[in-house]
């Protein structure tokens, strides 16, 4: 069978190149090479008369065209070309490939160094063209250590502002600039107050050390929520929040849908109690955004995704389809708005209501078996002074 080779070379930014043998034998030997712009400066003195270089730019899909036309090809990267790096990319496009890897200290690793941190157990994570998720979960989490690799876009500056406007204050930021370059090479120390206000030199990366653990509560305290209209009726209280949680089997789900969500309570509570989960959290009224956006500051909640507007005409194609949600509030539309669920829901998906009647209970059991599902839970919780609630589970 046919295999495509490639032999990823790892790059750090040192002036001085140093390569073992083997890799040298390799550069000398080879005639089809790749790489950033960056990268073919850096080693152009290097390369056979004639070579052949293919710049790696976007889109990639240009660039595996390219690649078509060769059997043997030799890949610049920067650091370790498997973290984070374009060895991942060229496993992925193609599987069938053989591929090398030479890998050099990758960023985080020499900014460790240099802080003689033990980083063993150190998170990282890549903003690099790259949505704030791993980022946000790691933080909800609590990790003690954070490294983060990251680009023009999402700065030093952001990360902190970002950091801050959640609450997650409990961090000091270290960021390396230029590493490996001699004469720009910049390492400082500086608090989230002070990153937000400095300039930063791109390349750059950076290590959070956590300063104090952050308070994670099991289960938020309502009365700590900002309400709407001060109506403490329309939360769902803590201990029927949890139980709804329960059933939805969020630790094995991905993408969670609150339906309704009026201040935010269960959101919010899926979010820090389940930081992998993607959540999108869907409300009639305008007051809604800024409840939520209040409430997920307050909590340290990033990351959730408000709709704004009747659900029945939302465009759900643009958002990540899922595999549970609660349904908060459906304004009499119940059996609609369970048939527009079904009809995005993933395979092995659950539907959770929590019914305050006995007619919105039996609206919800219509409203599964008109879309072939059946009623696989149900329990009954009473707090306080405050009428019962059905939880009801349609898988």
């Amino acid at each position: 069978m046919y295999r495509q080779h490639f032999t990823v070379i790892g790059l750090t930014d040192e002036r001085e190149l140093w390569f073992p043998p083997q890799v040298l034998s390799v550069i000398s030997s080879g005639r089809v090479f790749s790489g950033g712009k960056r990268h073919h400066e850096i080693v152009a003195s290097l390369l056979p008369e004639n070579a052949k270089w293919i710049d790696i730019t976007v889109p990639l899909d240009a660039v595996f065209e390219q690649y078509k036309a060769f059997d043997e090809i030799v890949v610049f990267a920067s650091g370790d070309p498997l973290f984070f790096g374009f060895a991942n990319t060229i496993c992925r496009e193609l599987p069938d490939a053989e591929v090398k890897v030479f890998p050099a200290f990758n960023s985080l690793q020499i900014l460790a160094h240099r802080m003689l941190l033990p980083y063993a157990d150190m998170c990282a994570v890549s903003l690099t063209g790259r949505p704030w998720d791993a980022f946000d979960e790691a933080l909800i989490r609590g990790e003690r250590l954070i490294g983060v690799l990251t680009d023009r876009q999402k700065t030093p500056a952001m990360i902190a502002a970002r950091m801050l406007e959640y609450g997650y204050d409990n961090y000091r930021m270290t960021v390396g600039e230029n590493l490996g370059n001699t004469e720009e090479e910049r390492i400082r120390s500086l608090s989230l107050q002070q990153a937000v206000a400095a300039d930063y030199n791109f390349p750059n990366c950076l290590i959070l050390e956590q300063t104090e653990v952050r308070p994670h509560p099991f289960g938020l305290p309502e009365s700590q929520f900002e309400l709407l209209d001060g109506r403490v009726n329309m939360i769902t209280k803590m201990p029927v929040r949890l139980l709804t949680l329960s059933q939805l089997d969020l630790p094995r789900r991905n993408s969670f849908w609150d339906v309704g969500f009026c201040t935010g309570s269960v959101s919010i509570e899926a979010r820090l109690q389940f930081p992998h989960l993607k959540v999108t959290a869907f409300e009639i009224r305008e007051q809604g955004r800024g409840l939520m956006e209040h409430n997920s500051r307050k909590f340290g909640a990033p990351g959730i995704t408000a709709v704004i507007g009747d659900f029945l005409e939302a465009d759900l194609d643009a958002l990540p389809a899922p595999d549970a949600v609660f349904i908060g509030g459906h304004g009499g539309k119940l059996v609609e708005i369970v048939r527009r669920i079904d009809s995005v829901m993933l395979p092995g998906g659950v539907i959770v209501f929590n019914a305050v009647s006995e007619e919105s209970q039996a609206l919800f059991r219509e409203a599964a078996a008109a879309v072939g599902r059946r009623i696989s839970g149900q329990m009954r919780a009473a707090i306080d002074n405050f009428n019962p609630i059905t939880i009801l589970k349609a898988e």
